[in-house]
This record gives C-alpha cells, structure tokens and sequence, in this order.
C-alpha cells in the first residue's frame, strides 16, 4: 500500500513537472531581473572595496529574498494541482504580499549560511589540534541541517498561511523533526538536481563554456525546480499538519465556549440546540454524589455539573 502510494505521489511529481515547465521557466526568468541586479550590486561592491569576501557577496541574498516569495507562490499553486496557473499575477501577488516577511526571511537565512559555513570552516581547521572541534564540526553540522529542514518550511509556510512571524518560525522548527521522511525526501531531490547540474559543468570543458552554463541553469531552470521539489516533498503534511491543528484548536475553544453555555450539543453537521433554559426547570436531587453522572438531553452529565449550570441559567432567568 505504501509503495503503491509513493509511485502515485512520484507519478503526479512528473506529470505536474512537465505540464508545468514552461511555466517554471518563466517563473526564473522573472526571478532572474532582480537576482541579476542585486547580484551585481554586491559583486562590485565586494571588489571596489578590495575585501573579496564571501561575506560581503552572500548579502545580496537579503534583498533577492524577497522576490523569491514570487517563486515559492507559483509553484506551490503547481504543487497543489491547479491547472494553468497564472505565473505572472501568482508571482507579483506573493511578493507584494509577503515582501517584508520575506525580507526578514532573508535575513535570518543569511545568517545561518554564515553561521554553518564558518563555522565548519574553522573547526575543520581546528580539528588537527584537537578532537574536540571535530565534535563541535558534528553539532554545527547537526544544527545546520536543522536550519536548512526548517527552512523547507518557512517559505511556503509564510505564502499559503496568514500566521504569525512566531507561529511560522515554531511550527517549521517542529516539523523539522514531525515530517523527518518528508525532509529527506525534499533534500534527495536537491541533491539529484545539484548531481545533475554538476554533470552539465563537468561536460563544459572550457572555462567560458563553464560560466555560461552557470549563467544558463541559474537564470532558466535552477530557482523555480528547486522550489518545486521542495514544495511537492513537504506541502502537502504542511498543510494538512497547519488546518487540521487550527480546526483542533477551533474545536476546543467551540467546546469550551459551548460548555460555558450550558450546551453539551457538539455536531458540527447539525444546528445545536441551545438547552440553557431547560437547566432552569429540570429537577435534580442535590443531595446525591456530585461525581454521579445523569443522563440529560441525550448526553451523561456529572449531577455536579447539572446543578451549576442549572443555577447559572436560574439566576439568568431571574435577571431578566
């Protein structure tokens, strides 16, 4: 069952794919415009000022961010199933919608690119000294990967839900570990697109022809596949994991609010009566044990119970 499962869901990956591949070109080509113009703001920033920093150029990732919003949202309508998705309208809509979440998106990922990369840099230099930075490594390594399966999450968490900056953070920390087969998943594809990237530049066997495949794969293909790969692995349990969690929550404030009434009615599918002014005439021993539960309009009620919402709907009978 499992396997017939997972050769539908690898089915509908293709299918999807190639229905929607030009759409996916389009959408990099209009991601390509700012990621040019931000790219090439940072790289002469990065060389007038002499610092030829990596630190310097991955600071164009903050404002391109942004627009990758548009990216995430066209391809999560794909992912969804719906036919001719409107590329345009799909992209300009998540990024005005989302520009500043993302911008903080941006912000945050940066500093964990920086943070993973230096930081296994120099205890990779360190760990001839010592083992103990080898250990260290490991848990940078760990906490990097936490960061990268989290951020599976946060963009398509931020385009398809209205939550909170905090909710959007927790709720893709949680799923980092809830969704774990999902993550894989997601991080295989990347891996199978990046192996075949490297394979066209492996094949390019001069220098030029190197930097305009680069070009090529970065501007038409490699932002909106990438995107969709992740969003076809996690989408879906996000989704589900986000309104079935909102409808839990809905439920118990309805339950709590409808207990608070006086009313143990809880179908959703049917209209609930509302049994507040029935409390106020039934006749109930108050002398009996309070934990003693009495068959009342269908329902088993604790006699205490009873007899504190038949109280509550005298006094309101009397105040009115």
């Amino acid at each position: 069952m499992a396997a017939d499962k997972n050769s539908v869901a690898l089915v509908n990956f293709f299918n999807r794919f190639f229905h929607n591949f030009p759409r996916l070109i389009l959408t990099n080509l209009l991601f390509a415009v700012p990621f040019a113009v931000f790219f090439c703001i940072f790289w002469l920033i990065n060389n007038l000022t002499g610092l030829n920093s990596m630190f310097i150029l991955l600071l164009a990732v903050i404002p391109i961010f942004p627009f990758y919003a548009g990216v995430v949202q066209v391809t999560s309508h794909m992912v969804r199933g719906e036919e001719n998705v409107d590329v345009f309208q799909n992209f300009i809509s998540g990024i005005k919608s989302n520009f500043l979440r993302f911008l903080i998106h941006g912000i945050v990922f940066y500093a964990a690119v920086i943070f993973s990369y230096y930081s296994i840099v120099v205890y990779l230099k360190l760990g001839s000294q010592s083992n103990v930075f080898y250990v260290l490594m490991g848990i940078t390594i760990f906490i990097s990967v936490f960061l990268l399966f989290a951020f599976f999450y946060i963009p398509p968490m931020t385009v398809t839900f209205d939550l909170s900056m905090k909710h959007i953070y927790k709720n893709s920390a949680l799923m980092t570990f809830g969704e774990i087969k999902h993550n894989i998943i997601a991080l295989f594809g990347l891996i199978i697109l990046a192996f075949a990237c490297a394979t066209i530049l492996f094949c390019c066997t001069v220098p030029i022809a190197v930097i305009i495949a680069t070009a090529i794969l970065a501007v038409v293909f490699i932002p909106s596949i990438m995107s969709y790969i992740i969003n076809s692995a996690v989408y879906k349990p996000m989704y589900s994991m986000i309104v079935d969690k909102n409808k839990k929550i809905n439920r118990i404030d309805e339950k709590i609010e409808n207990r608070r009434q006086g009313i143990f009615y809880d179908d959703e599918e049917e209209e609930k009566p509302n049994y507040a002014e029935e409390f106020a005439s039934v006749d109930i021993d108050e002398s009996g044990n309070m934990e003693e539960y009495i068959y009342f309009n269908g329902k088993m009620v604790k006699r205490g119970v009873l007899l504190r919402m038949k109280k509550e709907a005298t006094e309101k009978k009397e105040d009115k």
